[in-house]
């Protein structure tokens, strides 16, 4: 049967209000409420009232509507960190800090958080991702989504739904079945209608097979209505993701209530007409216009309506940095820690060598629409030095980026005229110049270019003085010309628009170089010409990274100075892990081994000092083969503007490293049962079915580096017993008593699965999979109690059959533990089940250590 057979009424809302309005507005009027102003706002209409509604991405801090570039934000940790602290406490932070970062930008909804699942390790936006697990992923996003629109702030909960990889995600189509959708994929969305009341969803650009419909996200009626809408009650705003509406009435029909950006696009240019001539319903437009005024009124966009929430007058009691400095620190996982070398007593520390090229330039934001401009930014060897009082000393160690530096225009550079700097001149489409700067600084992009602006053209002459190999070039997108020392290095005729925004390669346009050897100094010309790309629904610009590699330092000279420190100083800490150029929006990784010589350097620095600490910069999961050698090795996500004063803290015990992994740590990429997620002819067969994760490791009997849930904390926990009552609603609660039998005080997260009644005739469900978690805090010799919430939801299976929710009878066993492999105490549970008709009843529990 079809996913959109069952339907429940609607939310309320209030509809008498909201349809005087409409009933004030024309057709014109309402067809250009469904299509965004601009690039971040929606229609005005000031006649009934109604201001713009401005939306901001993203899922790492709120960017801000302003195209300059210049405008700066809170720059959080990549969402995977909030997720690795399993704490909806501090979710609810976050959330508040989103709102408070929202106003202060002036902006209404906040295009986050990403609830698609880490389906595959290398998954190019895996680090804006919460976890591979459906559960955590649902409880964490609640928390952030319901605190932020309390106070006022909508949040806009995305993709929808099984977007969960970016090579040619525009187009492919993931074919899904209709259990692996129900019971992982659409869950954390359900989650978030139902609990959180999310005022809006994005679509996703990529499509969906479910076995009885394919089609784009945005014209998937069975899911965007029958179960988004109709099902699960949902009264928000259905919006595109930016530039993905592909049809004007396949897409209105199917579910889509707001095309953005705007005012062009598909329906920019034909829903009127659709209206017009009869092929859309007005009656349908009116539904959607109804859902955009209702979200308008509830972030106060319609006069006399202030923003919906209890809590939206604290929107600006928040020291949002405070917040992010101790998420940060909490989430960092302690993977391995035999010679208890955190925290590290600064007593005991006079000199430190850092290296690492992570150490050198932290990595704390991944690439894409997740980026913003920081607030504030510091280093590692200051924050450390703050931390312990102790001299550091920053060594890189190893090479671990492939595309050279941007060229330094001040330092180096002069224009055909002789003065500091480039050139750079606006020309039309007779070759005209329109526009003439002198730039000293420059940093890849020219922004809003004229209209009837073709192209850009850059002059520089470099300065090459030190006695080596040089590389100097330029990397674009779209129509060029690139001549570097009179050599003509790349040429290009295709015209590009909003293609090489969405698939990111706008970002890091690989550059034509030319490489010279240099005996003495001398100059080279660099004379580009690149397009100037006017893409539909967004801002316009011209792409021209100008770079340049001096000869520097040899791989083995940087780790040979790094190598000296290391035995000299009390203490290594040595940073490895990505770039942007490896983990970002656009693109998915081909590998997860570390770039460069980092591996070689970790062993060498450790062969130097045994007192060595490694951190670990990235934000989804590399491969670490040492591992095992090193005595202590924290994982430290990428840690947003605090980062390198969070890392202090963690290391010189002002807060502890409590997180725990929300997701599996490879040992060998062959083992990934998910390796890749590259489509076959235009399609991504999830094949592993309802084994996302950890329960496809279970399920294949693999051994990972790490377990799903891992972490150590700096303290040891005993978990003395573990009891289960099963509740009215065929929910369950575990009472579980620790003990912190360690040193110092600390956070304990206690994890509850679930894993299947023996013979069970429900189908292939999983070994075993998240049921509830909960985070308690204890002294030293402290023992306490702890309930979890395992809820209904954890025992139910979606039979494709009947189309709805059944709960198997049978013998439950129910495992308690640090990780989803590192169990203590096992309840078994006689559940009676339910059918779609039968709600659950109470039932036995027996214990066992």
């Amino acid at each position: 049967m079809s996913l959109d057979t069952a339907s429940q009424p609607t939310a309320d809302r209030p509809v008498t209000a909201l349809a005087e309005l409409r009933a004030q507005l024309s057709l014109e009027e309402k067809v250009r409420l469904l299509v965004g102003a601009g690039l971040w706002d929606t229609t005005a209409i000031d006649r009934i009232g109604l201001r713009s509604v401005f939306v901001s991405d993203g899922p790492a801090g709120v960017r801000g509507v302003d195209e300059t570039g210049l405008e700066t934000s809170a720059s959080f940790p990549a969402p995977s960190a909030l997720a690795a602290t399993w704490d909806v406490d501090l979710a609810d932070e976050v959330g508040a800090a989103f709102a408070s970062e929202a106003r202060r930008h002036g902006v209404d909804v906040v295009l986050a958080p990403q609830v698609n699942l880490q389906r595959t390790p290398v998954g190019g936006r895996h680090f804006e991702c919460y976890s591979e697990d459906p559960v955590l992923t649902g409880e964490i996003a609640v928390h952030v989504v319901r605190a932020a629109q309390d106070r006022g702030v909508g949040m806009c909960v995305k993709h929808f739904v099984a977007n969960d990889s970016e090579t040619e995600r525009t187009s492919y189509l993931s074919r899904v079945d209709e259990r692996t959708l129900r019971e992982v994929y659409l869950a954390p969305f359900e989650r978030l209608v139902h609990e959180a009341q999310a005022w809006s969803v994005m679509g996703a650009y990529s499509g969906i097979d479910d076995g009885t419909t394919a089609a784009p996200a945005l014209e998937h009626r069975p899911l965007l209505t029958g179960v988004l809408k109709d099902e699960w009650g949902f009264d928000g705003v259905v919006v595109s993701d930016w530039v993905a509406t592909k049809s004007v009435a396949a897409a209105l029909e199917g579910g889509l209530d707001l095309q953005m950006p705007g005012p062009d696009g598909v329906w920019g240019d034909g829903l009127l007409d659709a209206v017009r001539t009869g092929l859309v319903d007005e009656a349908l437009v009116d539904e959607k216009v109804d859902r955009v005024l209702l979200m308008a009124q509830r972030v106060g966009a319609i006069a006399g309506h202030e923003p919906a929430g209890a809590l939206r007058d604290e929107v600006f009691a928040v020291d949002v940095p405070a917040v992010l400095r101790r998420l940060v620190a909490r989430s960092m996982v302690v993977l391995r820690d035999d010679a208890h070398a955190l925290p590290v007593a600064p007593d005991a520390v006079s000199r430190i060598a850092l290296v690492g090229p992570n150490a050198v330039s932290p990595f704390v934001q991944g690439g894409g629409s997740a980026y913003v401009r920081p607030d504030r930014t510091s280093t590692p060897a200051d924050a450390l030095a703050a931390a312990f009082g102790a001299e550091v000393t920053v060594h890189a160690g190893a090479v671990s980026r492939m595309l050279p530096p941007q060229l330094d225009l001040a330092g180096r550079c002069r224009t055909p005229d002789g003065e500091t700097g480039a050139l750079v001149e606006v020309l039309d489409a007779d070759g005209a110049v329109i526009d003439s700067r002198v730039v000293t600084a420059w940093h890849g992009w020219l922004r809003e270019p004229a209209e009837h602006a073709v192209s850009v053209r850059i002059r520089t002459t470099v300065a090459l003085t030190e006695p080596g190999h040089h590389e100097v070039g330029v990397g674009t997108v779209g129509r060029h010309r690139i001549q570097v020392g009179g050599q003509v290095l790349s040429t290009g005729e295709k015209v590009v628009g909003a293609e090489v925004i969405l698939d990111s390669s706008v970002n890091a346009p690989a550059p034509a170089v030319l490489t010279i050897e240099v005996t003495e100094p001398t100059t080279v010309v660099v004379d580009t010409l690149v397009q100037a790309v006017h893409p539909v629904g967004y801002a316009s610009f011209a792409r021209a990274e100008l770079v340049h590699r001096t000869p520097g330092t040899s791989p083995d000279e940087l780790l040979a100075a790094a190598v000296e420190a290391a035995a000299a100083a009390d203490l290594a800490v040595v940073v490895v892990g990505t770039n942007e150029e490896i983990e970002s929006e656009g693109y998915d990784r081909t590998s997860l081994a570390l770039p460069g010589t980092q591996d070689q350097m970790v062993k060498e620095i450790l062969a130097a000092n045994p007192r060595t600490i490694v951190v670990v910069n990235a934000g989804a999961p590399v491969l670490l083969p040492w591992l095992d050698e090193v005595p202590c090795v924290v994982w430290a996500w990428l840690g947003g503007q605090e980062w390198p004063e969070a890392l202090g803290d963690v290391l010189a015990g002002r807060t502890e490293p409590s997180g725990r992994l929300p997701w599996t740590l490879p040992a060998n990429e062959t083992d990934v049962p998910v390796p890749h997620a590259v489509p076959v002819d235009g399609v991504i067969d999830y094949h592993e079915g309802v084994h996302v994760g950890y329960r496809s490791w279970l399920r294949l009997d693999r051994t990972p580096a790490a377990p799903f849930g891992h972490g150590l904390g700096w303290t040891a926990w005993e978990h003395d017993s573990a009891t289960a009552t099963l509740t009215a609603d065929g929910g369950l609660t575990v009472d579980v008593t620790v003990c912190n039998t360690g040193p110092r005080a600390g956070r304990e997260v206690v994890q509850v699965y679930v894993e299947p009644p023996a013979g069970s005739p429900s189908g292939d469900r999983p070994v075993r999979w998240l049921g509830g978690f909960a985070v308690v805090h204890a002294e030293p010799g402290e023992r306490t109690t702890v309930p979890v919430r395992v809820d209904a939801q954890a025992f139910r299976t979606w039979d494709t059959a009947r189309s709805g929710w059944v709960t198997p009878p049978g013998t439950y066993r129910i495992r308690v533990g640090r990780s989803s492999s590192d169990l203590r105490h096992t309840v078994e549970v006689s559940h009676p089940g339910s059918s779609p008709a039968d709600p659950d009843s109470s039932s036995s529990t027996t214990a066992h250590p």
